[in-house]
């Protein structure tokens, strides 16, 4: 009717300019359109998950995840971490751990290695998040073995065994995997000896093969690492955790690099060979450059027991194990032989030796102590993960009775500058002296506040500064019963914001601070844990503030007075500790009488929980109940376990 209208109108060149009307002509439903719409977008994101899954090996996917539970965790915050809401925080600090766990745990890779990085500061961050990232241990599914031979074939130029192969025997099974590599047992072809005939020794390595999907994923994963950051500073939790970022990063790539980590171990043991106190009690497993790369490295297979094995431990030594002994291997050492991107030797065997070897497990701890301390004042050269899986307690086979540590893993060194090793020197001798002035001068020029606490966490050890804390005169007993009042009626949210202030105040001026001390922290808490874990046999404190001292003597830098200058304050020194050891003493004498007190009523009824209560971990436990106490009443931190952890 329209067309007959417009005819009898006149307007023909219009009419023709109209489309012809006929059933083609119908506009399509709007379901259908939504339908192909759907159809199309879905099968894009098919592809790209698809594209992104092979050629990139997921990486778009895990940040996403990344940036989706950072959105959910700053809208948790935002929305939840107000005044009114204060009774529910502690749940907000449990969500938000559960949150970051699942995170790092599900895209696995160097996100566990970050997770680590972060736990390396879980003493700033609230007790539920301390806990989770204590329990973020690097374990991950073997990838096939077709994978680890195109990895060795790329690699070497050559398959893993057989006629043409590079070893004469590699075995297919992992014996340990982790998400950054694993690591095979593996026998070296023999050697012709002078008669051109092959040698009888047989030579067993360790190959440690990283996962192709490492690479592709680093820089992604790094990218990821440094939104979180900042949004954690500025958006979330309002702390100041950005300025590690790049320090934290360009390591972790180093870790990456096989090569670099050969080469770390080779620095290692040219420093040990130059060590007269060490030389024999310590030794670097062999690393073979010839078969290793930037992605495969093989290093000579070490027998001996983890120092994670406790009851293998002291079976070596012929000890028994004191009062509230724990058997149980600790399971996030379990795997850190391959630990994530740093492992140099595969998990050993237990050793079974006719008589046990001499000195005990305080020799051990001796030499580990002093092994460190070396590595902090002297060298410059700090291994930064002794974790206790990454060190094996084995016969010496330069003098069978006696044990010798062999230190695993490394592929994470950070270098101290002799500026920095006579700073923390001095630092480690004035908290020792309880010198608040020499302490403040280092502190401060470290761009740090509040240098009594830093004191304590720098020897792990509750530390009063002459003319530190100075406490308020003119307070009456109920004025100050009035203040502890007070301190314990505060609300969640209210410590919450004491906390942050007190954080401020410590991290003053962040350019400042010393990068190295972010892994000299964590250092120096595995290291405690470690002593702790077998009964404080030995005084960490006194044997690490000796070679602080010592270390000083022969400072290159030194004028000849000043050497002299520094002896001086060397034998003041030795003199001061002299107090400690009394205190240490007088801890192991308390143990040894509670050990003998519950052995004695052990027909009434002794269980495993009174054990406990007399405290296995001796000196060391004891140093730490009192830092939870200053910390949590002075700096409004409450410390858990983990936190000492490392």
């Amino acid at each position: 009717m329209l067309l007959h209208h417009l005819q009898r109108q006149g307007v023909r060149p219009l009419v023709r300019n109209l489309p012809h009307y006929s059933s083609r002509n119908i506009p399509r439903t709007t379901s259908k359109k939504w339908l192909r719409r759907f159809t199309y977008s879905a099968a894009g994101l098919v592809g790209i998950y698809a594209a992104d899954r092979t050629l990139n090996a997921s990486s778009v996917a895990r940040n996403t995840r990344t940036f989706w539970t950072c959105a959910m965790i700053t809208l948790d915050y935002k929305l939840n971490f107000t005044p009114d809401r204060s009774d529910r925080i502690p749940e907000l600090h449990e969500r938000v751990a559960d949150r970051m766990f699942n995170l790092f745990t599900s895209n696995g890779g160097l996100y566990i290695k970050i997770g680590q990085s972060i736990g390396a500061s879980a003493a700033m961050l609230p007790k539920p998040l301390q806990m989770k990232f204590a329990k973020l241990f690097d374990d991950a599914p073997q990838i096939p073995y077709s994978v680890v031979h195109s990895v060795l074939f790329q690699e070497l130029g050559r398959p893993p065994s057989g006629p043409d192969g590079i070893f004469e025997i590699f075995e297919e099974e992992a014996v340990a995997s982790a998400s950054i590599a694993q690591v095979h047992r593996a026998k070296m072809w023999p050697r012709l000896d002078e008669n051109g005939q092959p040698e009888k020794q047989e030579r067993w390595v360790a190959v440690k093969v990283q996962k192709p999907d490492v690479s592709k994923q680093m820089e992604w994963d790094l990218g990821a690492y440094r939104v979180v950051m900042w949004l954690f500073e500025n958006v979330a939790f309002d702390l100041p955790v950005y300025f590690v970022v790049d320090f934290v990063s360009d390591h972790l790539r180093q870790e990456l690099d096989f090569v670099n980590e050969a080469k770390n171990a080779c620095r290692t043991a040219e420093f040990v060979a130059q060590e007269p106190q060490l030389r024999d009690k310590v030794y670097i497993p062999k690393v073979y450059p010839e078969y290793s790369t930037k992605r495969v490295m093989t290093a000579e297979w070490i027998e001996g027991v983890r120092m994670s094995d406790k009851e293998g431990v002291y079976r070596l030594l012929g000890e028994t194990p004191p009062l509230g002994f724990s058997s149980a291997v600790d399971p996030s050492s379990a795997t850190a032989l391959v630990s994530s991107s740093t492992a140099v030797i595969a998990p050993v065997n237990p050793v079974t030796l006719v008589k046990p070897l001499k000195g005990g497990v305080a020799s051990v701890m001796r030499t580990m102590v002093e092994l460190f301390s070396a590595q902090m004042f002297s060298w410059g050269w700090v291994h930064c993960d002794p974790h206790p899986g990454n060190i094996i307690v084995r016969a010496n086979p330069l003098n069978p009775r006696y044990p010798q540590l062999v230190l695993l893993d490394h592929g994470l060194y950070v270098e101290a500058d002799q500026k920095f090793r006579a700073e923390w020197a001095n630092l480690w001798r004035a908290v020792l002296e309880g010198n608040y002035a020499s302490v403040e001068r280092v502190v401060r020029g470290w761009g740090l506040g509040v240098p009594d606490l830093m004191a304590s966490f720098t020897v792990m050890k509750p530390t009063i500064l002459k003319n530190g804390r100075k406490k308020k005169k003119g307070l009456t007993p109920e004025e100050e019963q009035h203040q502890e009042e007070a301190k314990k009626s505060l609300t969640h949210y209210e410590l919450s914001v004491k906390m942050k202030e007190k954080l401020r105040e410590f991290l003053a001026d962040t350019d400042r601070m010393p990068k190295a001390l972010l892994f000299l922290s964590k250092n120096m808490r595995m290291v405690q844990g470690n002593n702790q874990s077998f009964g404080s046999p030995v005084n960490r404190i006194k044997i690490t503030g000796y070679w602080a001292s010592k270390s000083q003597m022969y400072n290159p830098l030194l004028t000849f007075p000043q050497q002299l200058k520094e002896l001086y304050h060397h034998i003041v020194f030795r003199t001061v500790m002299f107090s400690l050891d009394l205190a240490f003493y007088r801890s192991r004498a308390h143990t040894w009488a509670w050990t003998w007190v519950w052995r004695l009523r052990g027909a009434l009824g002794f269980t495993a929980e009174k054990e406990a209560l007399a405290g296995s971990g001796g000196f060391e436990e004891e140093l730490e109940r009192q830092l939870r106490v200053i910390t949590k009443d002075g700096f409004g931190l409450e410390m858990g376990q983990a936190a000492f952890d490392g």
